[in-house]
């Protein structure tokens, strides 16, 4: 299986998801608003989510993958399905102590993480309430990365990819569920977050047994296997709590900033995370095990070559995106949520918000396609040093932007910290000879942005039109409604085809890219 297509079968799925995530996120903001509710049930979200993204999906899979592979090319798939029994076990023992002690002592936890909600009656118990119903999540949700994990270094990509869909259809369900019954709908998705954890976690047990890998569980045991685990996760563990600690530093921030602040955030990041989602997971998840397999084989050219091509694929996909999602910023908030509870104000938050965040996102993906760069040579510690000094920069520059920009100022310093970041990990695997961009990316990156910059004319002329062709202000303004939904979806719809068109034009006609890259990204794997 090549690189870019298993990029695209991840890619693929992960899309699928996105776009199911961005139906939950329509409906949360149509439901629920943009005020004091959606911001309960947004921290009540994200909480879990904040250690599923540090001990899962980081800490685990960095640790995880490197050690099953090595274990399947040396000793075979009996010894490499022992250890995976063995992690699963000690990681669910860990996982329940865990989980039980948040749960009780979850009001003290809500009253650290989200202080300025303090200021609002009853704010804090609702929160905590909420954190108690999705909490268990992260128990199953962690247990999913282990599975995704072997599947994963097996070359089984699909099942692992679908498992957000799942995720985003179960809660669906249980929001719409509440209707009817005049229930209290944020109690209903928080269940719904649980209990789509219990089905991703069947999900991937089919799979897993489908594979020859059905997962056994037993009495913890510290293997040699699973205390090279653990020492290799800590540190990435470390690393990626640096992350979240920025994600929670921004999150603590915005509660001072004013309500609905958390809520301007979230869905303006929803937005920025479809792209980073399907093309930065989609590489980091293809990437990690091929390189892990080709530096294992002594074969660094290989290694190298499919360094370049991540890169390469991670700026030909984001770069217009970020240009796009920049120029679009205000459509895309009316289109997408504009509805219901969700007011002009809203709208206007959520855009400006958007607008900083899409200029961080090349950099986002580039860390995806970076890292494995490091954790594929067992390196877990200069990503935590790298991740530790872009904390501190956008901690810093938060605080200071937040009294100019409010919300916004948070968004900016967020993107401001992902170049930082990006930039130093390209910078140490070049000094350390593990990346060095070929004559192709360097021929070609300078003729991407050229493609890029005709394509943001193109827009902006675009936007320019759409309300003089639709005599009415599809988009609505500052103190004006969007009109009317259908024409909102009808004017993006064609502003994005657009764009697209442009874009591919430009790229082809500048030799950005070949015909022969965008029909080898429509092959699955």
């Amino acid at each position: 299986m090549t690189l870019l297509r298993a990029v695209t079968t991840v890619g693929s799925f992960t899309l699928l998801s996105r776009i199911t995530g961005f139906l939950r996120d329509i409906l949360t903001a149509s439901f629920l608003g943009a005020g004091a509710s959606a911001d309960a049930f947004l921290v009540a979200l994200q909480f879990p989510n904040l250690f599923r993204r540090l001990f899962a999906e980081g800490a685990f899979s960095a640790g995880f993958v490197p050690i099953f592979a090595k274990l399947v090319e040396r000793d075979g798939l009996a010894q490499a399905k022992n250890f995976a029994d063995d992690a699963a076990s000690m990681l669910a023992a860990i996982l329940a102590l865990f989980c039980t002690l948040m749960i009780v002592i979850m009001p003290l936890v809500i009253g650290v993480i989200a202080p300025g909600f303090g200021n609002v009656p009853g704010q804090l118990e609702r929160t905590a309430e909420l954190a108690r119903l999705t909490f268990p999540y992260l128990f199953f949700i962690s247990l999913v990365s282990l599975q995704s994990g072997v599947l994963n270094a097996l070359s089984r990509f699909a099942a692992a990819a679908a498992t957000p869909i799942v995720f985003n259809l179960t809660i669906v369900a249980f929001l719409l569920a509440s209707i009817p019954l005049k229930a209290d709908t944020a109690v209903f998705m928080a269940i719904g977050v649980s209990a789509s954890g219990l089905l991703q976690f069947l999900w991937l047990a089919h799979h897993c047994r489908s594979a020859g890998m059905a997962i056994s569980y037993r009495r913890p045991r510290l293997t040699p296997e699973v205390k090279d685990l653990l020492r290799r996760m800590l540190p990435v563990a470390f690393g990626a709590g640096i992350y979240q600690l920025n994600l929670l530093a921004n999150n603590i921030i915005a509660t001072f900033v004013s309500v609905g602040a958390v809520s301007w955030l979230y869905f303006a990041d929803r937005v920025n995370q479809l792209p980073l989602g399907v093309v930065g997971v989609a590489v980091g998840v293809a990437l990690l095990p091929l390189l892990a397999r080709q530096i294992q084989a002594g074969d660094n050219d290989a290694a190298q070559a499919n360094q370049n091509r991540a890169i390469e694929v991670s700026l030909l996909l984001t770069v217009p995106a970020a240009a796009g999602i920049c120029v679009l910023a205000g459509p895309i908030a009316a289109t997408l949520f504009e509805r219901g509870a969700f007011q002009v104000a809203d709208r206007e938050a959520v855009a400006s918000a958007l607008m900083m965040f899409s200029l961080g996102l090349p950099a986002f993906v580039l860390n995806k396609a970076l890292t494995p760069g490091f954790f594929s040579r067992q390196d877990t510690l200069m990503p935590v040093k790298i991740s530790a000094l872009a904390l501190i920069a956008n901690v810093a520059v938060s605080l200071v932007l937040m009294r100019i920009l409010g919300h916004a100022g948070i968004a900016l310093s967020t993107s401001i910290s992902g170049w930082l970041n990006a930039g130093l990990l390209g910078f140490v695997l070049y000094r350390r000879g593990h990346f060095t961009p070929d004559a192709r990316l360097l021929d070609r990156l300078p003729r991407l942005l050229a493609a890029t910059a005709i394509m943001i004319v193109a827009l902006i002329v675009g936007r320019v039109l759409v309300p003089v062709l639709a005599l009415t202000p599809v988009f609505g303004d500052d103190v004006t409604a969007a009109g009317p939904e259908s024409l909102r979806v009808l004017a993006l719809t064609s502003l994005i085809v657009l764009g697209a068109v442009v874009f591919l034009v430009a790229v082809v006609v500048l030799r950005a890219a070949s015909m022969s890259d965008f029909t080898s990204l429509r092959r699955r794997a």
